[in-house]
């Protein structure tokens, strides 16, 4: 599987951003999709999931109610809808694919991509 996220870029403050991850190869064997960040000095953390056939979504506590992932089976590609954006949003931004179902923890993802950066200025 390969991923390739996009979208990135500077933004300020209450902006709006979309990132896209596309997928190849093979998509299938993995069940989910997830949205990790890193910002400077800090671990990876959990963003959002969603399984490649949609419905159910999960979100970290500190996005909840400003970003939506949302899959395109049809383009195999899963966005990030990122709105109200705030400094502390700055980090790269990766998607990873899993098969497995703790979908917050990094460990349990097998593919990454290799992260676009987010910079949200004040």
């Amino acid at each position: 599987v390969q991923l390739v996220e996009s979208g990135g870029g500077l933004v300020q403050a209450g902006g709006s951003l979309r990132l896209s991850c596309a997928a190849s190869g093979r998509t299938r064997s993995s069940y989910a999709v997830g949205w990790f960040r890193q910002g400077p000095g800090k671990e990876r953390e959990f963003v959002a999931a969603i399984p490649w056939s949609g419905g159910s979504t999960y979100y970290a506590d500190s996005v909840k109610g400003r970003f939506t992932i949302s899959t395109d089976n049809d383009q195999n590609t899963v966005y990030l809808q990122m709105n109200s954006l705030k400094p502390e949003d700055t980090a790269v931004y990766y998607c990873a694919t899993t098969y497995g179902s703790r979908w917050f923890d990094p460990q349990e993802y097998d593919y990454w991509g290799q992260g676009t950066q987010v910079t949200v200025s004040s």
